[in-house]
């Protein structure tokens, strides 16, 4: 019998993107604000291409799973947005104006 380990490769690497995602949206919220979502569309997109056109299974399944963490941080950003204006994370001073 042997073992198939793709699963647990996927997994880990699902696991980690999500772990390594979320605070890449809390620090964008922080220094660029609402307007940084173009940026994870746009990275989104390009890793959505790259997984199409790979030959690679692995680096194809990982570009997916980068891909679809960019577009759920989109509506991870504006929430994170309403986070901070309930206080429960800190607020940039410099756009404080922002949050009024």
């Amino acid at each position: 019998m042997e073992i198939n380990y793709i699963g647990i490769i996927i997994g880990a690497v699902t696991f980690l993107t999500i772990g390594l995602f979320h605070p890449i949206v809390i620090k964008a919220e922080y220094y660029f604000g609402k307007r940084c979502w173009t940026i994870f569309l746009i990275a989104g997109l390009c890793f959505l291409t790259l997984s199409l056109l790979t030959s690679n299974t692995y680096a194809s399944i990982i570009s997916g799973v980068i891909s679809f963490s960019s577009f759920w941080s989109i509506l991870e950003i504006f929430e994170q947005f309403q986070r901070v204006k309930k206080g429960w994370f800190p607020m940039n001073p410099k756009r404080k104006h922002e949050y009024e």
